[in-house]
């Protein structure tokens, strides 16, 4: 269930490129990368942690993503000079490469492969926008919710092998994410309730668990047919 970020789709010349442009930064649980309504100044590459995207429109939250390790932060801006359209907080403690956007934009000039790996992330969250908003019509809760637990399965997962009680050795994915239930319905569209009234049914019910901190993917094809994809 592993996902190719941004990073892992760059040659050596050009991740040393970025090294060299940037600094490293530690960023601790809670604080802003970015906020909401601020002019552009800086790009993040992710290295570790997790950190959510996220809106508020007259006090109601919206999540918009949540990324990870690989993960690229603030490209948009750093392209057009705009104001930063969503804030960026970090969800657990962060390790990331941060550069100044007109630095980021020198290395992509310097570096045409660059361009297609940023190119890359735009048209995956492009894809991925399209997918929640069509599950919106007809309304489809199950199938956005059940996106979004892929998404960060593929992102977070750490696959463990365990036996059962009736020895039988199954491979459960463990996401180390502290994310709630009522984050989960920020992010996919709809409230809390409905999240819990979703994971408590048929199909997930048996084939995931989320605790506080912690979600364990015991069955991926159940999350791929209510997310409308092809069982692997």
């Amino acid at each position: 269930m592993a996902a190719l970020g941004f990073w892992d789709a760059l040659s050596p010349r050009a991740r040393e490129a970025l090294r060299a442009a940037g600094a490293p930064v530690v960023i601790r649980p809670g604080a802003f990368l970015m906020r909401e309504h601020t002019r552009a100044s800086q790009v993040f590459v992710l290295r570790a942690g997790a950190v959510k995207v996220w809106v508020d429109r007259r006090g109601e939250i919206a999540i918009l993503d949540v990324l990870g390790p690989g993960d690229l932060v603030g490209e948009v801006e750093a392209a057009d000079g705009g104001i930063r359209h969503a804030n960026v907080e970090a969800m657990t403690r962060v390790e990331a490469l941060v550069l100044p956007a007109a630095r980021f934009r020198g290395v992509l000039d310097a570096h045409p492969g660059l361009v297609w790996a940023v190119a890359a992330v735009l048209a995956e969250r492009l894809r991925d926008s399209n997918e929640l908003r069509v599950a919106h019509f007809p309304d489809d809760p199950g199938r956005r919710l059940a996106g979004r637990l892929l998404r960060l399965a593929a992102r977070f997962g750490t696959p463990v092998k365990r036996e059962r009680p009736d020895g039988v050795t199954e491979e459960v994915v463990h996401v180390q994410v502290p994310i709630s239930q009522q984050d989960l319905g920020r992010w996919a569209g709809m409230g809390r309730r409905k999240v819990a009234q979703i994971l408590a049914a048929a199909p997930l019910r048996d084939g995931l668990t989320v605790a506080r901190g912690t979600i364990a993917v015991r069955s991926a094809d159940a999350l791929r047919l209510l997310a409308g994809r092809d069982p692997d």
